[in-house]
């Protein structure tokens, strides 16, 4: 025991008998927190305790009083307010407002289920770092799985010939416990003619860090030296019982014949004079590093929550750091582990977790394999623990979050030109540079997380803490995002945490034989048209699964954010398959799931308070309010949020209207939904959705020669290109602060994406990228164009602008022209009208330089625009409410933006 602990103790038994809770002083540096996050410390420099209450009704608010909300930092978290947020969207709708309240009070009981187990959400998120296998240093390997509706669990392998008795939990606590956790120890065998370790727990260090040999040193030299070297006088108080200390006071304050009962103790002194009394007696000895102790009375209540410390105590003591390196020089290192011992598993072995359930014996892939590979029919664990000398060391760091997002979207698989599987390695070499290079600033993966079915796109992931073996091992994976963050890329995952494969051999589903271990039962627990698995986010260890998940991602890999897919989904028992008018009412009813939407705010709240520079998307069509508002204030805590209407409109104009008949107020209407939330929203003109989900990519629409409707006289090319250009540049500048891309459509790549399937025989004709297209004229220059639009985004930051301002939209000339930043933005869809001094309002007078147009020849444009053309001059002409107006030259079907270059004064 150390002399802060006995100084507690001390200060307790000087009290009266009948009064010892209210007189009590704790250092501050044991009560520091309650154990959830709360601070139980008040003012600091003083010491205090309570004798008896004397003022009953500032005692009482004095209990009442809470202590503030703290983050997993420690630090004081702002107010909250759970319907902060809709003022700001001017929602009045008392039912909304009322969920918000329910959903931050069901949010409160969330939290206090889940740090009654897992003490605060940082450890909520950190499962991996015991559950699944892991190399102990005590040369062993450590198995645990939750598989709550088993009645036995073993380990079945290459490593024990898939011998369903030889690796077993044992019986009792230390098998499995309450919770359903169980827990098995592969021991480590002893080479022929190696004697056991001297020691039970001796500890081998198996990453090379203190690979230098045995120091032999045996645990009595450890002692000593840490006696000799670390302790200072009168900081060791050994003791023989747990009593001695206690008896020793009592001892002290009554003597040696102290009295053994009431009558014998006769008259007891007030506490206050005793403390004094035994002060004075036992005088600290300053030489040593004991605390000092002061109590200072108040005459209130003892209140836990403001005990105050002596802060030259504290101080001293946090300075003294633990004798670890003394116990760490006691470990041995790699080459004497191998050398005594042959490993229980061995690196690339296959293994499986064996059940015995209600139903029978099941083999499963476990929980949390961190990589899983197809043999034939079946899937299996590999246990991926490759020497030090071949992991893979990270040379980079993260790169800085940039002021705006210019995403492009891919899928390693489909990343080749060759009708195969493409791999990370081949993806890191050939389309990471090519990203760089067209100007984008992160890349978003999909499909990366293991899922047994390739045809699923990646969308019903089986394993959920592995890399897709298709690809590579997770060492390949992790050299894609470290080369990524070297060419100053980001690195964004689209993870599916809102439903799960069915597959019951390989996934989730039925995983301890019983219906209810990750998902809901019945008709809840399966997607109503995808055949998945919906997760039963009110469960804690579900919870805690999914919370580790996403942090296992950042941790190991250096992932910088995430996409979370399909949101309606999960937030919705509909799965979103609903008809939604927009009604305030439809996202409180009795179809919305709370549990999932407590779900997001945890993964939120964790993620951004672990890493700071995360970003989070939300994918989500039925725009749920609050999407990237504070948890604090109401909503959901997201940092960018989809706005899928854009795509839409482009895809239902190219595919049913003529393009005379477009409406440019439709079409900015349509960009400008929700500007409260524009510096928060991610667009995009088309994605992987439109080349995947059956349809076709806007390329394929706009170059096919069978579209009804193209006008007689125009050039199939020329009209495609044009409108492609016009279409991307319009969606890039005019509204949001993020912008994506899917691969391929920047040099408007033809074909649409199909995985093999049973329909097309399993052909990879159309699961690659045409790459060599780039070679072809066309492709070259829309290629071109879509990279001097990501270099003016980086030039002159439109992105991160405010919201755009229009001052010119006319319907019957398809014409729209509006300012975003410095920069002037000027779209002429007519498909047959040149304009050749169309007059548009600018609010300053000065000269104007044309930098990106969009009929230059280089960008596959007729170039019907002249050089010098390019500088133009306002005039005093009031235009569209400005005071001053430029005249310029509109090709048709063409984009201009200029850039306001000298100032001219009146």
């Amino acid at each position: 025991m150390t002399s802060s602990s006995a100084l507690v103790l001390t200060t307790t038994f000087l009290l009266p008998l009948n009064h010892r809770p209210t007189f009590l002083a704790i250092p501050s540096h044991l009560s520091s927190s309650d154990g959830h996050g709360r601070s139980r410390a008040g003012p600091q420099g003083k010491w205090k305790c309570c004798s008896t209450p004397k003022d009953k009704s500032a005692s009482t608010q004095q209990r009442q009083r809470k202590p503030p909300r703290r983050s997993l930092s420690g630090k004081s978290e702002p107010d909250v307010d759970p319907i902060g947020f809709l003022s700001k969207f001017a929602i009045s709708h008392r039912g909304f407002a009322q969920f918000l309240r329910e959903r931050y009070k069901a949010l409160k009981d969330r939290r206090f289920e889940l740090y009654s187990r897992f003490i605060d959400l940082k450890e909520s998120a950190s499962g991996y770092e015991i559950l699944g296998m892991h190399r102990h240093r005590q040369h062993r390997v450590d198995y645990m799985e939750w598989a709550p509706g088993a009645r036995y669990c073993s380990l079945v392998g290459d490593f024990n010939g898939w011998s369903a008795t030889e690796n077993s939990a044992r019986d009792g606590h230390l098998g499995h416990d309450d919770f359903g956790y169980w827990f098995i120890i592969l021991e480590d065998k002893l080479r022929d003619g190696e004697e056991p370790d001297e020691y039970f727990f001796q500890e081998y260090n198996y990453m090379d860090d203190y690979d230098k040999g045995d120091s032999n040193i045996n645990v009595e030299e450890l002692l000593r030296r840490i006696n000799d070297e670390y302790w200072e006088p009168g900081e060791v108080w050994p003791r023989k019982s747990r009593m001695e200390m206690v008896s020793k006071l009592y001892e002290q304050m009554f003597g040696p014949n102290s009295p053994q009962t009431d009558e014998e103790l006769g008259e007891i002194l007030d506490a206050e004079t005793r403390y004094k009394q035994w002060k004075e007696v036992s005088k600290f000895d300053h030489v040593n590093d004991r605390p000092r102790f002061d109590v200072i009375d108040d005459g209130k209540e003892f209140d836990i929550f403001s005990v105050k410390g002596d802060p030259v105590s504290a101080e001293k003591f946090k300075s003294k750091k633990p004798p670890l390196a003394y116990w760490i020089e006691m470990r041995k290192g790699r080459k004497a582990w191998l050398k005594k011992y042959m490993p229980a598993i061995s690196h690339g072995s296959r293994y499986k977790v064996y059940f015995n359930t209600p139903d029978g014996a099941l083999e499963r892939v476990p929980a949390w394999a961190t990589y899983v590979l197809p043999d034939g029919k079946e899937a299996y664990a590999v246990y991926w623990e490759p020497p030090p000398e071949d992991m893979y060391k990270w040379k980079y760091k993260r790169p800085k979050t940039p002021k705006s997002l210019r995403i492009y979207e891919c899928h390693v698989g489909i990343s080749g030109s060759e009708p195969k599987i493409s791999s990370f390695n081949e993806f890191t070499s050939k389309v990471l540079p090519h990203v760089k290079n067209a100007g984008y600033n992160a890349i978003q993966l999909f499909g990366v997380v293991e899922h047994w079915d390739y045809s699923s796109v990646g969308y019903k992931v089986t394993n959920f803490f592995a890399v897709s073996s298709r690809f590579g091992t997770p060492d390949d994976f992790k050299q894609l995002v470290d080369e990524a963050h070297g060419l100053g890329i980001l690195v964004f995952l689209d993870v599916v945490h809102s439903y799960a494969s069915a597959d019951e051999s390989a996934g989730l589903s039925l995983f301890d034989g019983s219906n209810d271990c990750y998902f809901h039962t019945g008709k809840r627990g399966h997607h109503k048209y995808w055949g998945t698995r919906m997760f039963k986010y009110g469960d804690v260890d579900v919870l805690h699964f999914l919370l580790s998940n996403l942090k296992w991602w950042v941790a190991e890999y250096q992932v910088d954010g995430f996409q979370f897919h399909s949101l309606p989904s999960m937030m919705y028992t509909h799965n979103g398959f609903a008809t939604f008018t927009g009604d305030i009412e439809e996202y409180c009813n009795q179809y919305v799931d709370k549990d999932a939407l407590l779900y997001l705010i945890l993964a939120n709240e964790m993620l951004h308070e672990l890493y700071p520079d995360i970003i989070t998307i939300a994918e989500d069509a039925t725009f749920y309010p609050g999407l990237c508002e504070p948890t604090t204030q109401g909503g959901l805590g997201f940092d960018y949020w989809i706005n899928f209407s854009v795509s839409e409109l482009w895809l239902w104009l190219l595919e049913n209207v003529p393009d005379q008949d477009w409406s440019m107020n439709k079409i900015v209407s349509v960009l400008l939904t929700n500007q409260q939330s524009h510096h928060k929203m991610l667009l995009y003109a088309e994605n992987h959705n439109q080349s995947i989900s059956g349809g076709r990519s806007f390329a394929e629409i706009l170059f096919s020669k069978a579209d009804e409707q193209i006008i007689e006289s125009d050039n199939v090319l020329f009209r495609g290109a044009s409108l492609h250009k016009m279409i991307k540049l319009l969606t890039f500048t005019m509204s949001g602060s993020a912008y994506l891309n899917f691969m391929g459509n920047e040099f408007a790549h033809p074909n649409r994406v199909e995985f093999p399937v049973p329909s097309n025989k399993f052909s990879f004709a159309l699961a690659n990228r045409q790459w060599d297209l780039l070679m072809d004229e066309v492709h070259r220059q829309l290629f071109n164009f879509d990279k001097d639009m990501m270099r003016i985004d980086e030039d002159e930051n439109i992105l991160s602008s405010g919201p755009p301002k229009v001052h010119h939209i006319n319907d019957s000339n398809m014409v729209i022209s509006y300012n975003r930043g410095p920069l002037l933005f000027l779209f002429n869809f007519h498909p047959t009208i040149c304009y050749e001094a169309y007059c548009v309002g600018v609010e300053e007078a000065g000269e104007y330089q044309l930098i990106l147009n969009t009929d230059e020849v280089s960008y596959g444009g007729l170039g019907m625009l002249k050089r010098n053309l390019y500088l133009q001059r306002t005039s005093t002409k009031r235009t569209d409410g400005h005071r001053n107006s430029l005249e310029v030259s509109l090709p048709r079907r063409s984009a201009q933006v200029y850039k306001l270059t000298r100032i001219l004064t009146t």
